[in-house]
């Protein structure tokens, strides 16, 4: 009976250690190197499969949440979603009440003076953890943002240690002009995304505008758009694509499906870039519908072990 009090006694005390541990570890905000979470790796034979941060847009979406989201599922390259980093640099809500132009003012006004050190600070943050951020993608350089929001993005982007800022192909030949004379300024890379417009000849003209205009893929959008496979473009430009996403589309503008299930050739993408050496990272963009019985994470996850198999 003495025997079992102490043990009794002792699973308390562990208990209690254990649960202090849990309450450190969340105040800590996932620190990297800690006792409690192994630096994640997701370079699998050579190829840095990443994860753009849109994929777990179902769940809360904190800089905090989306790093512990990423540990969880072993990535360590990401590209990250405008929208938390500008929340955790300190953007201005919109007030109650507040109409559309007053608070755009008030975001550009506050771009225009934001300073770098909460970028800096994250990109610490992700970094401790065992996580690189290869690219952002703000939402500051369209048509009608300012010259002084394009400069904040690039500088943040900077801050943040990206190779490369990422947005959608503008229609407008003189605003992919315009951005490219950006990154020429800044010597940053624009990462130009298509959805089903996509041609092999749609990212020509702003290619050909400047060096730091360059592609950001998306396989499955390119596969839905033109119902055929993306390899001929990839080894045609696989020196102007700094990044790709990866989704399972089918052809004829068809839908987003389980890895595996669509027309586009992901594993031979994947073997492709394994076997030519090319440097881009391969994004997971987890779009098709979740599982009820699943979330997100369970789901990139999956997408992740897709990658991996293929790789092998």
């Amino acid at each position: 009976m003495k025997d079992q009090n102490i043990s009794r006694r002792r699973f308390i005390g562990t208990t209690a250690l254990a649960a202090a541990g849990v309450a450190l570890a969340s105040k800590s905000v996932f620190a990297a190197g800690s006792l409690f979470q192994a630096k994640p790796n997701s370079v699998i034979n050579g190829v840095q499969i990443g994860v753009i941060t849109y994929s777990f847009r179902s769940m809360p979406g904190s800089a905090e949440q989306l790093l512990q989201y990423c540990l969880q599922c072993n990535i360590s390259a990401i590209e990250l979603m405008g929208e938390a980093a500008e929340a955790f640099a300190g953007i201005p809500k919109r007030a109650s009440g507040e109409d559309n132009p007053t608070h755009f003012k008030k975001v550009a006004d506050w771009r225009a003076g934001a300073s770098m050190d909460k970028f800096k600070e994250l990109r610490k943050l992700f970094n401790d953890a065992g996580i690189t951020i290869y690219a952002w993608k703000p939402n500051a350089l369209g048509e009608k943002n300012t010259d002084a929001e394009i400069d904040y993005a690039f500088n943040a982007g900077k801050a943040l240690g990206v190779t490369h800022v990422t947005v959608e192909l503008p229609t407008n030949d003189e605003q992919t002009k315009r951005l490219g004379d950006f990154g020429t300024k800044h010597k940053l890379y624009v990462g130009y995304h298509a959805h089903t417009q996509a041609t092999p000849t749609l990212w020509d003209t702003a290619l050909s505008q400047s060096k730091y205009n360059a592609i950001n893929l998306d396989i499955g959008h390119y596969t839905a758009g033109t119902s055929s496979s993306p390899v001929p473009f990839i080894l045609k430009n696989h020196a102007r694509i700094m990044s790709m996403h990866l989704k399972d589309r089918k052809y004829h503008d068809g839908p987003n499906m389980p890895w595996g299930q669509g027309d586009t050739p992901i594993a031979e993408v994947l073997q492709l870039i394994k076997k030519n050496k090319y440097k881009f990272p391969a994004t997971i963009e987890q779009e098709y519908t979740i599982p009820a019985d699943s979330d997100a994470i369970k789901e990139v996850i999956k997408c992740r072990e897709f990658a991996a198999k293929a790789l092998s």
